[in-house]
């Protein structure tokens, strides 16, 4: 998931030759799988040890506005990740910012993980997050797959998606603090937003990045996963509550 529609540097995958466009294709998929594998281990490993419902305590449950504060320590910290991914001068410093994201991500999702796998908190069941997973990654495969058959380029997308995001993030804003939830249609209408980003990070890997922005390109991926996984674990959430 990223809202940067320009600026990127090197020769561009749509103009690369083709054996450079499948190098690069190949070397996004391969760090996204990495991505998501240290993710799904990571966050495992934390649940399993119960260092998870330390940190729920000691740092979601601590406070009133943690929430508030984690929330901008989030969407900065995120901003840092793709700057430092896009870093011209340091190899390094792109995976750093990569490593940084997919921590970024492990902690937020702490909370959600434990409520929808743990039975002490009523609704879970270890097997939500795996069947959430597994229809995750049904849609991004049919999601990738039409957009590679296509060959449209969809970076015209960016400003609505980044409307849409902006509207939501308002809509949860007011959820917290006046108190009402969100339910299904939200989640839903997230979960189509987060489709609309894969589609268009997709058609980025294909006619936008440079093809030495492999780093960048499979953290926008990545981004963008994590978040349908986490509107799609929500619904079913909802539907094992009802």
């Amino acid at each position: 998931m990223s809202y940067l529609v320009d600026g990127y540097y090197g020769e561009s995958v749509a103009s690369a030759p083709p054996s450079e466009r499948v190098r690069f294709i190949r070397r996004t998929y391969a760090h996204l799988a990495g991505a998501v594998l240290a993710w799904v281990a990571a966050s495992a490993a934390l649940i399993a040890t119960g260092a998870a419902e330390q940190i729920v305590r000691d740092v979601f449950m601590a406070h009133r506005f943690a929430w508030f504060i984690l929330m901008i320590v989030f969407m900065g910290g995120t901003m840092a990740a793709q700057y430092m991914a896009r870093s011209r001068a340091s190899v390094g410093m792109q995976y750093a910012g990569l490593a940084l994201y997919v921590s970024l991500y492990t902690v937020l999702f702490l909370p959600i993980l434990l409520i929808a796998s743990n039975p002490k908190f009523g609704i879970g069941n270890p097997q939500l997050p795996i069947q959430a997973g597994i229809v995750t990654l049904a849609a991004f495969g049919a999601l990738t797959v039409a957009v590679f058959v296509s060959g449209k380029d969809f970076s015209f997308m960016g400003p609505i998606l980044a409307i849409g995001s902006f509207v939501a993030l308002g809509v949860i804003l007011a959820a917290v603090l006046f108190g009402f939830s969100l339910g299904l249609v939200f989640f839903g209408l997230m979960v189509a937003l987060f489709a609309g980003y894969i589609v268009y990070d997709t058609s980025n890997v294909m006619h936008r990045y440079g093809t030495n922005e492999h780093v960048a390109a499979s953290m926008a991926l990545f981004g963008s996963f994590a978040m349908l996984f986490y509107y799609i674990l929500r619904i079913f959430m909802i539907a094992r509550d009802d």
